[in-house]
């Protein structure tokens, strides 16, 4: 509720019309002050965006611990009790890409340029190139697996897991390396061969293979290395991933349309039981990432099980929650909405797979 103050004159600075309290009756206004204090865009910001007074809060709780509840007061035509869907699921949205964008989820770096003020930083490649860890890996080279101790010694250098082989090692070192000369794309080791014989077979799939081929062949000519590919597949990856499911979301809403009756429910219903549980998605996804920050900085042993069990329980409920909120929402009887339900997971997982290879197909076109 704003704590702006109360205009004396009655009349609406928006229409005109007569306001008898704080809200004008016709457009809705309200009929404070046109200056205020500084802080008041701040507590203004707050109390718009957020619904300060209790909504947005109760939203959240409602949202995380009410499967469904949600959805059924809003279809319900109770819209003032709680955020409106698309305000949540934007509001969400925003929060939990704005903290991926503090914390990073893959950090990596190659040139090994910055420096502290103490001790310089050096890259993951620069790390395992440097003299220590060579020797150590000469020491294991002969041998097909590594020891405990050996798998030990290189967890320690925080660039590799305990379960890691010779082999991996050797992959993990060829990825500083250019793309060589004399690798092929379909058969072919230059453009100019691959765009000759596409031309002459030409197939239903060559708007998408050719691009792929061309900018294959590009950044084989620029000499671009298999590391700076990874780093920028990554990085366009995650940029493109807020409007990937966003894109989703009516696609999502579409599976539920099918499933269901027709007559008793509109598109417009499954669009608000879509928007309430990829909110919900977005949020659960939030607490297990900054979940796995903690464990990454706390060495005490016990909090980390507790973290591990805790990020454990959160994907369990991820899985139940679909269940129980599609219950609740559709009204249907236990079996008949677990085989539904059941369904429509497994259908949303191989379409959404889709359009996850789709955008790496993308992010992979986007690279320079």
């Amino acid at each position: 509720m704003s704590h702006g103050k109360i205009r004396e004159d009655k009349t609406c600075l928006n229409c005109g019309h007569q306001v008898e309290e704080r809200f004008c009756p016709h457009c809705g206004q309200e009929n404070i002050e046109r200056r205020q204090p500084f802080y008041f865009l701040f507590t203004h910001f707050i109390e718009d965006f957020t619904h300060y007074d209790g909504q947005f809060w109760g939203t959240l709780k409602n949202l995380i611990f009410k499967p469904g509840m949600l959805t059924n007061t809003y279809l319900e035509g109770k819209r003032q009790k709680f955020v409106p869907p698309v305000k949540l699921y934007i509001f969400v949205s925003f929060i939990t890409f704005f903290v991926f964008a503090l914390f990073p989820m893959v950090k990596l770096n190659f040139d090994g340029n910055n420096n502290s003020k103490n001790t310089p930083k050096i890259s993951f490649f620069e790390k395992i190139k440097s003299p220590e860890v060579q020797k150590m890996f000469d020491s294991i080279k002969a041998e097909r697996t590594l020891t405990r101790k050996d798998s030990l010694s290189i967890q320690n250098l925080n660039v590799l897991p305990d379960t890691v082989t010779v082999n991996e090692i050797k992959e993990v070192l060829k990825m500083n390396k250019k793309i060589d000369t004399d690798v092929e794309y379909g058969g072919y080791k230059t453009r100019k061969s691959y765009d000759s014989a596409a031309a002459k077979n030409p197939s239903f799939l060559d708007f998408i293979q050719i691009p792929l081929a061309h900018k294959f062949f590009e950044l084989k000519e620029k000499g671009v290395t298999k590391q700076e590919i990874v780093v920028n597949m990554i990085e366009k990856s995650f940029h493109n991933l807020p409007k990937a499911l966003f894109i989703y979301l009516p696609l999502f809403a579409f599976f539920l349309w099918i499933f269901h009756s027709k007559k008793k429910w509109w598109y417009f219903d499954h669009g608000i039981f879509t928007l309430h549980y990829f909110s919900f998605l977005l949020l659960n996804i939030l607490f297990i990432f900054l979940l796995s920050k903690l464990v990454g900085v706390i060495s005490f042993r016990p909090i980390n099980l507790l973290l591990y069990l805790t990020m454990s329980v959160l994907l369990l409920y991820n899985i139940g929650y679909f269940f129980i909120a599609h219950r609740r929402a559709y009204h249907a009887h236990g079996m008949v909405s677990f085989i539904i339900g059941l369904t429509l997971l497994t259908v949303n997982f191989f379409a959404f797979m889709f359009l996850v290879t789709g955008l790496a197909l993308v992010s992979f076109l986007m690279i320079h």
